[in-house]
């Protein structure tokens, strides 16, 4: 793991409002940083190499894929996790928060 996956791993290893988070799972023929089974979320870390244009295009591609099996996917770059963790926790608190407000207006 990257030093930013590793800051975010100690949040999400807390089990946020009661969810478990698995790091580096595989959904289909892709592997997630972060997945939420239960919250159909998945939350991305990228570093660098995500810069560049080749890898740009297969991170649409692969985000689109679990997309279209009704997964929420989160990005966030190394350096901005880095540099403020709590704005990561809070987006992240925020799109869990979402989910549980969809889940109540429409049971499953």
């Amino acid at each position: 793991m990257t030093a930013a996956e590793i800051l975010l791993w100690g949040y999400l290893k807390t089990d946020p409002f009661g969810y478990k988070f698995r790091r580096q799972h595989p959904l289909g023929i892709y592997i997630a940083d972060f997945f939420s089974y239960k919250l159909k979320l998945v939350i991305e870390v990228d570093g660098e190499v995500h810069n560049n244009d080749n890898v740009k295009l297969n991170d649409e591609k692969r985000q689109q894929g679990i997309e279209s099996d009704g997964i929420e996917v989160i990005r966030f770059k190394n350096e901005k996790v880095m540099k403020n963790l709590e704005t990561a926790i809070e987006k992240i608190n925020l799109a869990i928060e979402n989910k549980l407000l969809n889940k109540s207006k429409f049971p499953l």
